[in-house]
This record gives C-alpha cells, structure tokens and sequence, in this order.
C-alpha cells in the first residue's frame, strides 16, 4: 500500500500499520487442526488444556500469535502454514491457526475443532491516510455501513426526477411486468 501498488487491503494486526488508516472488521475464531482420528474430534469445542501434552506446530507465517500457546511446540518450524497442513496430514502433530486458514487448506483426512479459550485473530481493512481515490473513500463508506447511493462522500447529489419522469419510469416499469408474467404461446390475448 506504501509503494502505491494496492489501494487497500485485509490484514491481521498487529502489524506496522504507521502511515495507514486502519479498520477492525471482526475477529476469527482460532482452530486447532487435527487428523480426522484424532481424539479431540469426539467434541465440537475443544479447550486449550486438551492440547495439553500434543505436539504442536508452528509455522514461520504463523498469524494466531499466541504468546503461550497449548501443547508442546515442535523444534522444526514449517515456513509455511501450507507446509504445516501436510505435518498434521502426515502425523508430526497439530496446529493453530484462524478458522479461515484451516478452511483454505481443507483435506479430508484433516478436520479442525475450534479452540473456545484462544486468543481470537483480528481482521482489519487497511488503506493509506489522507490521499486515497474517491473509488476508495467510496469503498471506505460502504465498509462503515453507508449505503453506495448516500449522498456523503459523493462529489455531487444526484439530481432530482421530475414529476413526469418519475411517471414514465413506473409505466416503464409496469410494461416490462406485464411483458415477463406472460409467455409467448401460452394462449392469453393482451389488451387492446
């Protein structure tokens, strides 16, 4: 965002967001990612202390940012949650990660279970402060909940229908109704 390439983006904080508008959007639940077998899949939630004693994986890119996570991390650290995925497939342990993560890696013989005491991992929009495009301010806007037809933000209202093209917009409108409600051949004659 800094050099110009993107206008805005998702990121997860805490991140060096200096020079950067930043907007929460909402926080992930965290999963632990386990194989199918696995003995925490008996329940639909799983506390931290059920990892207790679990061998752990903690992958270089690691976003949850635990600060004492559960279990017992691994020395070998994966460069890639991706590469983490296929550890737990091949059975060196499980992992943390936001539920997101654990959806876009999906295999069928891994399952996750989300962890109810973890830290959640926040979600933001981030878009450089002061000089952004009215396309952006526009986006901005409809992030914080405006409508993209509110007048704030936009450079000029739009302009007002008169009585008489308000009127022939509800005949258009009318005459393309009764065009679609009938079909053709169907043996009704329309009016005259």
């Amino acid at each position: 965002m800094r050099a110009g390439t993107v206008d805005v983006a998702l990121l997860r904080p805490p991140a060096d967001t200096s020079g950067l508008a930043v907007i929460p959007l909402y926080d992930e639940t965290t999963v632990a990612v386990v194989p199918t077998e696995h003995l925490v899949c008996a329940a639909d939630e799983i506390t931290a202390a059920e990892l207790s004693g679990e061998p752990i994986l903690l992958p270089l890119d690691d976003v949850v940012g635990w600060a004492d996570p559960p279990g017992d991390p691994i020395d070998h650290r994966p460069d890639t949650t991706q590469d983490a995925i296929e550890l737990v497939a091949a059975g060196m342990g499980a992992l943390i990660v936001p539920q997101s993560l654990a959806r876009l890696y999906h295999r069928k013989d891994l399952t996750y279970r989300p962890i109810i005491d973890a830290p959640t991992c926040a979600v933001a929009l981030a878009f450089p402060e002061g000089t952004q495009s009215e396309l952006v301010d526009e986006f901005v806007g409809i992030v914080r909940g405006r409508k993209p037809g509110s007048s704030r933000g936009q450079s000029q209202p739009a302009p007002k229908r008169t009585a008489r093209e308000k009127t022939l917009a509800k005949q258009a409108a009318r005459a393309a109704a009764g065009k679609v409600a009938r079909k053709p051949g169907s043996g009704q004659r329309g009016r005259r």
